[in-house]
């Protein structure tokens, strides 16, 4: 099977797109952004094959009367299945790798201790895995640091406390071994890990009345299919940094803008708002650019200033949105720098201005600097999409509602639950062209 692949390497996570023959997205994989580019390529694209290989498999378990109405809810545990062994696999490489940094002449006093209190670390964290990945858990990530690191460092320094020996050990040998184990993508063999969670999912979920026997075929012949990867087109924030030659690489406007096009076909005006830009731009009839305008001072108003603030609140950024939709009034922030901005916060929440309404503030302030933007480049055409990691947030979903009705009266806003893929399906079909259409 042809494949044709986009990457937008973003300043906070790189994305993959995988699209076959007939323009059909037939996978989809994110990560985050790492120092090394290379590895954050590689590893997106791996998470986007992987999502191809769950899409064939819907297409064959379509004639499997087995499975009649549960196809969804199997298909959803068999993935659950597959990254819980996803995650145990790179436990295992973080725990070789931090075992042998602990080999160092500098832990030479505690080396005992140090390698006991990392086995019991690593012991519960495969343990606790099986309620991570349970039916119905919710997790705050799907990234491996950011699920692993946690609860990483609040067991080992439990355990070293009860080892006798300084936490600092532990957390020196994984701030050393964490970056190593990144900077590859995980390896091992994927039938296996695919088998290992079917065999899972049939123990644990006997409702459905299928046996390991029953979907053995569908996902073999789904492991079968030889992928070929025909053309690779790079883009995004760390697009020069990409493992492409120069003629795989496209702006991230032509790709945003051909990406929106391709998800609302009557789109004119795209906003998209990402970890350290924010881009206006215009496109026609057929999703090429006609003009564009971007942040062109630092990230505020970008997701870095969201991430800044939630810094500054301690919360997780995924928390920002929902609390400022509780706001009885928007604060006016007047700060337009990311660290004033932290100030102003600050002596907002001393002057007794509740914390909702200063969020709501501040999600209205990215808004109007995105606003600003969108008026440099044009204006605002029906239809209007939205896109990038901020899409996602409620609240700014909502300022932006407000500001454009106020601004451009009624106007059709497109906003896609996979409005983060779009530089990245834009490349996709860049991809598709440079071989389909040569």
């Amino acid at each position: 099977m042809k494949c044709f692949i986009g990457i937008d390497l973003g300043s906070t996570t790189t994305k993959a797109v995988v699209m076959n023959e007939d323009r059909e997205v037939i996978g989809r994989g994110i990560t985050n952004s790492r120092s090394n580019y290379d590895t954050a390529s590689a590893v997106a694209k791996q998470e986007a094959m992987i999502d191809t290989r769950f899409t064939l498999l819907r297409n064959n378990l379509d004639e499997n009367d087995k499975l009649k109405d549960n196809q969804d809810v199997f298909l959803h545990d068999l993935e659950r299945n597959f990254r819980r062994e996803q995650f145990v696999e790179q436990l295992d490489d973080l725990q070789t790798t931090c075992l042998r940094n602990a080999e160092g002449e500098r832990f030479n006093e505690v080396r005992t201790d140090l390698t006991e209190v990392l086995a019991s670390v690593f012991d519960n964290l495969r343990e606790e895995s099986l309620a991570l990945y349970a039916k119905g858990a919710k997790r705050k990530s799907d990234f491996f640091r950011d699920i692993a690191g946690g609860r990483f460092l609040t067991l080992s320094e439990d355990f070293s406390k009860q080892a006798g020996i300084s936490y600092d050990y532990a957390l020196n040998v994984y701030d050393k071994s964490i970056i190593e184990v990144e900077n590859r993508p995980p390896a091992g063999n994927l039938e296996g890990k695919f088998f290992n969670g079917l065999r899972n999912l049939t123990r644990e979920s006997p409702e459905l009345g299928i046996s390991f026997e029953d979907v053995q075929k569908p996902v073999k012949d789904a492991l079968a299919v030889e992928l070929e990867e025909s053309f690779v087109v790079g883009t995004g924030y760390g697009r020069v940094r990409l493992p492409f030659p120069k003629e795989h690489i496209r702006s991230e406007i032509l790709c945003h803008g051909l990406g929106a096009h391709m998800m609302y076909e009557g789109t004119r005006t795209v906003l998209d708002i990402g970890g350290q830009d924010t881009k206006s731009i215009q496109v026609d009839k057929n999703g090429v650019v006609d003009n564009f305008q971007m942040n062109d001072r630092c990230a505020a108003g970008c997701g870095r200033y969201l991430g800044y603030i939630a810094d500054e609140m301690n919360m997780g950024v995924h928390e920002l949105g929902p609390i400022a939709m509780k706001a009885t009034k928007a604060v006016k922030i007047n700060s337009t720098c990311t660290v004033f901005a932290g100030a102003e916060l600050r002596d907002r929440l001393a002057l007794g201005e509740k914390r909702e309404d200063i969020l709501a503030g501040l999600h209205r302030s990215i808004i109007l600097r995105a606003m600003s933007i969108i008026a440099r480049s044009g204006g605002i055409s029906d239809q209007f999409t939205f896109t990038g990691g901020v899409a996602k947030n409620e609240a700014a979903v909502k300022a932006l509602r407000d500001l454009v009705k106020e601004n451009y009266g009624d106007v059709t806003i497109n906003i896609d639950p996979d409005s983060i893929y779009t530089g990245a399906l834009g490349g996709s079909e860049f991809a598709r062209r440079a071989v389909m259409e040569a």
